[in-house]
């Protein structure tokens, strides 16, 4: 336990929550495309300092700060790239239209990024679907697929009442939010005029992270961190009735069902606190565990990080913040290499440019991608162990 600053739940406004997790001066952004290593160093930076409500389980950086936040043109985390990757929203989209039977349907996302997401549920006209996607950042067309489907760059909420809507998706919105129930009241509002609209989130798991000790996955951008309790917590405090949370993509994300119906306020932190006292006290060993790991192969040989997505940058920053010991961090996003992972400086490189490097460790961001890693460095010829830093595993 690190202590506690007072602060009061931003979903149960309940008093009593604890800081566990303190970490200083960390990168604010990990996607940002840093140019140099000088602009990567210099990056902006802010305090994570996450605690969990004793009554409802929700866990929150009391510390941030969106006024520290820029997201721009030169902010990319497509993970489209990734033939996984690409599969895995290619199951949630059959999902939606097969299993779901969202056909026919008037679509609105919210947070839809460059509408990659939403494109899949309305290009195919034998789903009958339409489309509108709301996002401040949003570049590109204003209107495709024959005019079904339409952006606007701006937020969904209050004064968006006159926009039909059957289905409301939100992927990976929510965790960037610090009063996540002032922002589902205003997804209510705006839905006023659809009383049988389906809601559809996605968001990371924090128990996953919990149980897993997977120290990476707690950066400055996530500020709110879910498990399927603090979710009914909040969105029952919002007007919206769950109707189903199903953990996906091997644990890591919830994905949420919900409608338009009042129901009781919902709390129980169902053993999630203990499992954060638990998380504190053997994140500075699993840290140290890592970082010896990392130091004494880097003493036979390169070492490179696979993935420069939020995982890896978060990794690189806590094991390697000098730019010591990892030689580079590999990223199949071709946007990204040539850049420099922000707040250490390493270079950002493709699976082509390993050789160079002499790399003999690759460290496995998630094993989710452990196959398509091993495919990329047979693909390359290049021979080198591949290991997992939550279990501490050879995978190769």
């Amino acid at each position: 336990m690190t202590g506690t600053d007072n602060q009061s739940c931003p979903v149960c406004n309940s008093p009593d929550t604890d800081i566990f997790l303190d970490r200083r001066n960390v990168p604010v952004h990990q996607n940002l495309l840093m140019p140099d290593r000088d602009a990567a160093r210099a990056i902006r930076r802010g305090d994570l300092r996450l605690a969990y409500c004793e009554n409802c389980g929700f866990i929150f950086n009391t510390s941030f700060d969106p006024e520290k936040l820029s997201y721009s043109s030169d902010y990319d985390n497509n993970q489209s790239y990734s033939s996984v990757f690409h599969e895995y929203i290619n199951d949630l989209v059959r999902g939606l239209i097969d299993a779901r039977g969202v056909k026919n349907s008037r679509i609105v996302e919210i947070g839809c990024g460059k509408g990659y997401f939403l494109q899949k549920l309305v290009e195919d006209p034998a789903a009958g679907n339409t489309g509108i996607g709301f996002d401040p950042s949003y570049i590109g067309p204003l209107s495709c697929c024959n005019g079904r489907l339409q952006f606007q760059q701006s937020n969904f909420g209050p004064g968006m009442e006159h926009i039909p809507a059957d289905v409301v998706i939100c992927r990976h919105v929510i965790e960037h939010i610090p009063e996540p129930v002032v922002f589902l009241r205003s997804i209510r509002a705006a839905l006023e005029n659809n009383p049988h609209a389906r809601i559809f989130f996605e968001t990371p798991c924090v128990r996953w992270i919990l149980e897993n000790n997977v120290i990476w996955d707690f950066f400055y951008e996530h500020c709110s961190y879910f498990f399927a309790n603090s979710l009914l917590a909040a969105f029952s405090r919002a007007g919206f009735c769950i109707e189903g949370i199903v953990p996906i993509f091997n644990g890591q994300y919830l994905w949420i069902e919900a409608s338009l119906k009042e129901t009781p306020a919902f709390t129980d932190p169902d053993g999630i606190c203990g499992m954060a006292r638990d998380y504190a006290r053997d994140e500075e060993r699993m840290l140290d565990s890592c970082s010896n790991e990392i130091i004494r192969r880097a003493d036979v040989g390169g070492v490179a990080l696979w993935g420069a997505a939020a995982k890896g940058v978060t990794f690189a920053n806590l094991v390697d913040p000098d730019c010591r010991f990892v030689s580079c961090v590999v990223d199949i996003n071709p946007n990204k290499q040539g850049h420099y992972v922000p707040g250490t400086g390493h270079p950002i490189v493709g699976p082509g440019d390993l050789a160079r490097f002499g790399i003999r460790s690759v460290i496995l961001m998630n094993p989710n991608y452990y196959d398509e890693v091993c495919m990329q460095l047979r693909k390359e010829r290049i021979e080198a162990a591949v290991i997992d830093p939550a279990r501490g595993e050879h995978c190769s």
